[in-house]
């Protein structure tokens, strides 16, 4: 539908309407951003069985620059009822994921990026919307990750594996509905969390973590994602 992303939507909206499962794809800064309006109005409060496809999601997106970098999206996505938000890890992941969607009732934000990642999963995983998943173990401390951060924590958890620190990973593809369950426990059995996203540590997975921690199980949440602020043309710390 070329540079009209609120057309697109409205226009997915109605092909949910005559009971196709529409797929609506653009960069997430203009699916989200552009076309908030008529994802809030047309899509979820109709709780409509349309999703939002948006590539490009982080500040990996090559030449494209900052004018297309989406750090804002999943905020935005999250604070819509009935929406719910997905970020898979590889594309395996996504594939079990567009398969879990086709059998869900609701709107659905799927957040993917353009860089190449390396595979997590040796194969297609079993994709259940709603729960994180446990990809190492360990009682020295959790890291939270979603999207391509998953691949760095591995990595961090392998460095750290070395030094002596046994460090769980937990891969949570569904932002929302957050598996309140899994950090639960997390923070129950190990010391300290880390959460860790291509996103504002704002209105993310890490206020997600923080939010449900702060009434339930009060813990120390360290946030890994963007925080930066613009004023006069110069990047600083809010």
């Amino acid at each position: 539908m070329g540079i009209s992303e609120a057309d697109m939507i409205g226009t997915a909206a109605g092909l949910a309407l005559g009971g196709k499962r529409p797929f609506a794809s653009s960069f997430a800064l203009f699916a989200a951003g552009r076309a908030y309006e008529q994802i809030r109005n047309s899509v979820a409060y109709p709780h409509l069985n349309v999703t939002i496809a948006a590539t490009h999601a982080g500040i990996t997106v090559g030449e494209d620059g900052g004018s297309h970098q989406a750090i804002e999206d999943i905020a935005l996505m999250r604070v819509i009822p009935g929406m719910t938000i997905l970020n898979p890890v590889d594309d395996l992941e996504t594939e079990a994921a567009i398969e879990s969607i086709m059998e869900h009732t609701g709107p659905v934000y799927l957040r993917l990026g353009r860089l190449a990642v390396t595979r997590v999963h040796l194969e297609k995983p079993t994709f259940n919307i709603g729960c994180g998943e446990t990809l190492t173990t360990g009682g020295d401390g959790t890291i939270i990750a979603t999207g391509l951060m998953v691949q760095e924590a591995l990595m961090a958890a392998e460095a750290l594996k070395k030094a002596g620190i046994s460090i769980r990973v937990l891969n949570f593809s569904t932002i929302k509905p957050l598996d309140e369950k899994l950090v639960l426990s997390a923070a129950k059995e190990t010391p300290w969390l880390i959460t860790a996203e291509e996103h504002s540590i704002i209105g993310g997975l890490g206020s997600a973590v923080s939010e449900y921690l702060s009434e339930n199980y009060p813990t120390k949440i360290v946030k890994i994602g963007f925080k930066i602020v613009l004023v006069n043309q110069e990047i600083l710390p809010y």
